[in-house]
């Protein structure tokens, strides 16, 4: 069984953007409290994803690249709308960062994502990094889909 173990934050500022961007689109064909399916684009590959409920920072994460052309008609049916954003990728102490800067209902909202071999492994944080919410269910991807940083409250936080 694969896993994930991954640690979420929100980013301040623009020193982040040292790198090239890819584009994702991706959607979700279940979104329910035990597990999501997600397919996905990014720039000329896709990929069908399977993970389960989280238990702490740690989850079951299936994934398969899939034809591009099957990911597009997949996404004709998913359950909300499609996620759009672009995914940085940022290497600091040997360790890869994503930030995700979201796009369309999802704008305003950028994301850094690390991924690590325990939930205790220890990190540097680069200076950009802001509030963890890892265990903040608003700030999964799959609920971005149905519940969209736009329509949040003010206080954000």
């Amino acid at each position: 069984m694969a896993t994930e173990i991954e640690r979420k934050f929100l980013v301040e500022g623009t020193s982040w953007r040292q790198s090239n961007s890819v584009r994702l689109s991706q959607g979700y064909l279940n979104r329910d409290r035990q597990r999501t399916v997600r397919v996905r684009i990014a720039a000329a590959k896709a990929f069908l994803t399977v993970k389960s409920a989280p238990q702490g920072m740690t989850r079951a994460e299936f994934e398969y690249e899939i034809p591009v052309t099957d990911a597009e008609q997949m996404l004709k049916f998913t359950d909300g709308p499609i996620v759009e954003k672009n995914r940085h990728v940022i290497v600091q102490d040997g360790l890869k960062w994503e930030v995700d800067e979201f796009l369309g209902d999802n704008a305003g909202l950028v994301i850094a994502e690390i991924e690590l071999t325990s939930e205790d492994q220890p990190f540097s944080r680069p200076a950009w990094l802001g509030r963890e919410v890892t265990r903040d269910g608003r700030y999964y991807n799959s609920n971005l889909a149905a519940h969209p940083y736009k329509l949040w409250r003010e206080d954000r936080g």
